[in-house]
């Protein structure tokens, strides 16, 4: 067996408990006890899941419904100033759901 310096050994011994706490501070940082106890309710998961879930399509049903009534808005707008291209593009649009309520077929 080899015999070392009591001095190398205290600095590995030092060396080896910052190493350790600085391993117990990253697991406490990722709350890796808290997933695990998770992990260990099924239950508990799935409702987690499905709450986040609700509310994240109630997020996107709600920004999809700002963005389009802001889009409606600026259509309108611009229909206002009444530019050649976009009154056009309108009345193409018009135009085409028109003719696809009646049954007709389009331009």
């Amino acid at each position: 067996m080899e015999h070392r310096d009591p001095g190398a050994l205290e600095f590995l011994m030092r060396r080896l408990d910052r190493r350790i706490e600085g391993l117990a501070y990253a697991m406490e940082k990722m709350k890796l006890a808290e997933y695990v106890d998770l992990l260990d309710h099924p239950r508990r998961l799935l409702w987690i899941n499905f709450i986040s879930g609700v509310a994240r399509g109630f997020g996107i049903a709600v920004g999809f419904s700002v963005l389009t009534a802001l889009a409606v808005m600026l259509v309108r707008e611009l229909n206002l100033i009444n530019l050649p291209l976009i009154g056009r593009f309108v009345a193409e649009i018009v135009r085409f759901v028109q003719s696809d309520l009646r049954g007709t077929p389009g331009p």
